[in-house]
């Protein structure tokens, strides 16, 4: 006998005197959550070198290696998996509850990470573990806000209202590239206690001026083995990426190591087990049936396909400014960070300029010819960028940088409105957090795939232009043979962290001092690596972005197939009136 459904039945909220309408208070502090929680997925990008520096770890350490990407990944990884799940709590507690204390998580941990207690492994280890916890934080804002929103704002402004918001969420991945800039310039720690104070405020915010306006179902119930088996699943497949990125066994990579091959095969397996599982259960954690609704399928489909399309991109970027172009204009390789985050300043603008736009013609006109067209133009600008020569010049590579940015804005806020708008008011929560899960994953994908393009690109030719460089100086031939063959991985993220590892590495091979002066300052020189750098580099640019260049093309043939503009039936009578 089955048990009877309990709903609590929302109404429309009141306005007290004074203050603004309620759906903009709503949007206001969506915003900054959205904002706090993209911001920090990027913000240690920059930041990274001067937090290596801090706590003593050397960035070409192989066994530091796996530090650095579970700083840098760990929080993603977090977000992808769990935002289902605390979108589901959402419909059950609800959403504003669930939101509300994703803030006061995210502040806690963020006070945490700045209180950091030692150096070395050990401080590694403890900012690796308080970025999950806020990873958690951040998931929970993420899995919520757009459901609120949609609860908030009548079908007629959704578009302009979520457009504001994913504008955020998407201009906050790149605004933490400049924010991180700034602060580690200033001090490293500065970045947690900036993100400590900003959540307190939405914290405080959050607490007083929301509540529920959407119906809870105290009836459902967590879906305990589908929970399980997905995370279990992705967490797995998603770290078997991470660490084939790693040389393993005199490989540049780890794809042939036992354990990522065990790792993507089990998380496949643990997924088809969920998929399993839930067509089984009676309240299933991820409702499959929503992919019935051809809105909702074709947009995640596309918003999957756009995630891994660009988020690997600021990473190939930074590399690219950092390792080459900056310090051959002039910049030393300790500066390179905080300038790498300011010339990518278009991308930001690019976000900013066409989202809200996007998302107010996309209440008049439907997604399917904005978000198409987003994907196209950023497809055309991959091809740009690949046409461009290592030390480009800059207006060329800005003007890029500004129409992908556009593309991202065309596309993301209208696709996210028309997969809202298409599910029903009580699975705004879950449905929110699967598209947010697709987003995430394909970020984590991305940055997994892009590097290892990256690298089987730098490992055929990178070895030959070191040891022809090197010989060309007089280096003797067993410390040309040690420095030769450095897997690629360990110059590029000494390049990502703003080092130029040669002194270090000529030094490890007992060299540096019998070379005579003039030779030394040659080698260490903010030129002779990343010229060194430039051509090898090239050849894995070419494969990364023909790839970004084919996944937008083909998400934006899979947003045709999202039919004309959809709206499901709301449930609340009135509701469009307030």
């Amino acid at each position: 006998m089955r048990s009877p459904v309990i709903i609590v039945q929302a109404r429309p909220p009141s306005r007290p005197r004074g203050r603004l309408p309620y759906k903009w208070s709503v949007l206001s502090n969506t915003t900054l959550g959205m904002l706090m929680a993209t911001v920090n997925a990027s913000i240690l990008i920059i930041s990274l070198p001067a937090i290596f520096t801090s706590i003593r770890l050397d960035p070409l350490a192989p066994a530091n290696v796996s530090y650095l990407l579970w700083l840098l990944m760990g929080y993603m990884l977090v977000t992808a998996v769990l935002v289902v799940t605390l979108g589901r709590l959402g419909d059950m507690y609800g959403r504003v509850r669930v939101y509300s204390a994703g803030f006061a998580v995210f502040t806690v941990a963020s006070v945490a990470l700045a209180l950091v207690p030692a150096g070395g492994r050990a401080g590694a280890l403890w900012l690796i573990g308080w970025r999950l916890v806020q990873g958690v934080g951040g998931a929970m804002l993420m899995a919520n806000s757009a459901a609120i929103i949609t609860d908030a704002f009548p079908a007629r402004q959704r578009g302009t209202a979520l457009g504001v918001n994913q504008v955020a969420g998407l201009a906050g991945t790149f605004i933490g590239l400049m924010a991180g800039g700034l602060l580690s310039a200033w001090h490293w720690q500065s970045i947690f206690w900036v993100s400590a104070a900003i959540g307190l405020v939405g914290t405080w915010w959050a607490y007083r001026n929301l509540h529920e306006t959407a119906a809870r179902r105290h009836d459902l119930r967590i879906d305990w083995w589908g929970n399980l088996t997905f995370a279990l699943g992705l967490t797995v497949s998603l770290a078997a990426i991470t660490y084939g990125i790693q040389p393993y066994g005199g490989h540049t990579e780890g794809w042939t190591n036992p354990l990522v091959i065990a790792g993507l095969v089990g998380g496949l397996v643990l997924m088809a087990v969920f998929c399993a599982v839930e067509t089984r259960v009676a309240q299933p954690m991820f409702h499959l049936g929503l992919f019935r609704i051809q809105a909702f399928w074709a947009g995640n489909a596309a918003a999957l396909l756009n995630a891994t399309a660009r988020g690997g991109l600021q990473f190939i970027l930074i590399i690219w400014l950092q390792g080459i172009w900056l310090p051959l204009h002039g910049y030393d390789f300790a500066e390179t960070p905080l300038w790498a985050g300011i010339y990518l300043g278009p991308l930001t603008l690019g976000f900013l300029v066409a989202g809200p736009v996007s998302g107010y013609l996309s209440d008049r006109y439907g997604a399917k010819l904005l978000a198409t067209g987003g994907l196209l133009l950023m497809a055309v600008t991959f091809l740009g960028l690949l046409a461009l020569p290592v030390v480009f010049g800059y207006p060329a590579f800005a003007l890029l940088l500004l129409f992908n940015g556009i593309g991202s804005g065309l596309f993301s806020a209208p696709n996210t409105t028309a997969v809202m708008n298409s599910v029903p008011a009580d699975q705004r929560g879950v449905a929110s957090g699967i598209r947010a899960t697709f987003q995430n994953a394909g970020m984590v994908l991305s940055i997994g795939v892009f590097f290892s393009l990256l690298v089987t690109g730098l490992s055929q030719s990178l070895p030959g232009a070191l040891h022809a460089g090197l010989t060309a100086q007089s280096v003797p031939a067993h410390a040309v043979n040690a420095v030769s063959v450095i897997p690629p991985v360990g110059m590029m993220f000494a390049a990502f962290l703003g080092s130029n590892p040669l002194s270090s590495l000529l030094n490890a091979a007992g060299v540096l001092h019998e070379l005579p002066a003039s030779t030394v300052t040659t080698l260490t020189s903010r030129t002779f690596l990343p010229m060194l750098l430039s051509g090898p580099f090239h050849q894995g640019l070419v494969v990364v972005f023909v790839l970004a260049a084919v996944l937008a093309a083909v998400g934006a043939v899979v947003s045709l197939f999202r039919g004309d503009l959809y709206i499901h039936e709301e449930i609340h009578e009135g509701w469009e009136k307030r």
